[in-house]
């Protein structure tokens, strides 16, 4: 699929007199008409289902489609709302109906949000729900998308957190509580483009603080992942013609810690 949209949903389903809500995530091939989602409920259950539109009747595959597992229903939409009640076909040994309702999680004015095709998924302990606060707390534009818990089959207590998901400046990343198996090196970092001395600062100042200056540009946080803080004028510079210029920038960038972009633009300019 080229371009398919990818939604974010609140849902809100009755199946056999049991309530289940949660988040629903749900990509579309413009090309087949052919829908997948991937539901997370709010007590720690999960599942995923395919469907394809036919009219106002909506065929549903409980897993990949054209399985056995299917159902099927007619719907109806009020601004960002769907309702629908679905029924198993007929002459299935399986019972009853089950009606569901989701709503968009966005403002009806705002761009569809595309499915990001690779998604950092990092590996913590059992910080996943705190790092995403703090993530979200530091970079401006961020969101939390959603939480994840385990339900009775485990591994993690029945209710604790799994997993979560976020957006730091439009990229998505996933947090699990994996255990202590495995832990962050330099190796891997994300690199932060910083239009301003101030902007590298607050990020420097409250990525390093609990963690490790790693420089030059380099910091490791208090939960052991490495961040790069770069003013983009380094690249810029860097990348200049004259290689005089280039190589003073270069030997005063190793001196740092945090990049100083005054003390690199002297170096540059200098006769």
């Amino acid at each position: 699929m080229e371009g398919g949209f990818f939604l974010i949903q609140h849902f809100d389903l009755t199946y056999d007199g049991e309530r289940h809500t949660g988040i629903e995530y749900t990509g579309y091939d413009e090309d087949t008409r052919t829908l997948r989602s991937h539901l997370m409920e709010s007590n720690g259950g999960n599942f995923t289902y395919t469907y394809e539109i036919e009219g106002d009747t909506f065929w549903y595959w409980f897993g990949d489609k054209g399985s056995d597992n299917f159902s099927r229903g007619i719907f109806s939409k009020d601004g960002d709302t769907i309702m629908g009640r679905w029924q198993w076909p007929e002459g299935d040994d399986k019972t009853g109906d089950y009606e569901y309702t989701t709503t968009r999680i966005k403002e009806p004015s705002s761009r569809e949000i595309y499915m990001q095709k690779i998604i950092p998924f990092l590996w913590f302990d059992n910080k996943a729900e705190e790092v995403m606060n703090f993530y979200t707390s530091i970079f401006k534009n961020s969101k939390v998308l959603s939480i994840m818990r385990y339900g009775e089959a485990g591994p993690g207590l029945k209710g604790t957190v799994m997993s979560s998901t976020f957006q730091l400046e439009g990229q998505e990343f996933i947090a699990l509580n994996g255990g202590p198996q495995f832990t962050f090196s330099p190796a891997i970092s994300f690199f932060v483009n910083c239009e301003t001395q101030d902007e590298v600062d607050e990020l420097w100042d409250k990525l390093s603080e609990g963690g490790e200056e790693q420089g030059p540009g380099w910091v490791k946080d208090k939960y052991g992942l490495s961040w790069q803080i770069v003013p983009t004028v380094l690249g810029e510079m860097l990348s200049d013609p004259d290689p005089k210029k280039s190589q003073r920038v270069m030997e005063a960038m190793l001196q740092m810690s945090k990049i100083d972009i005054k003390t690199l633009r002297q170096a540059y300019e200098q006769q």
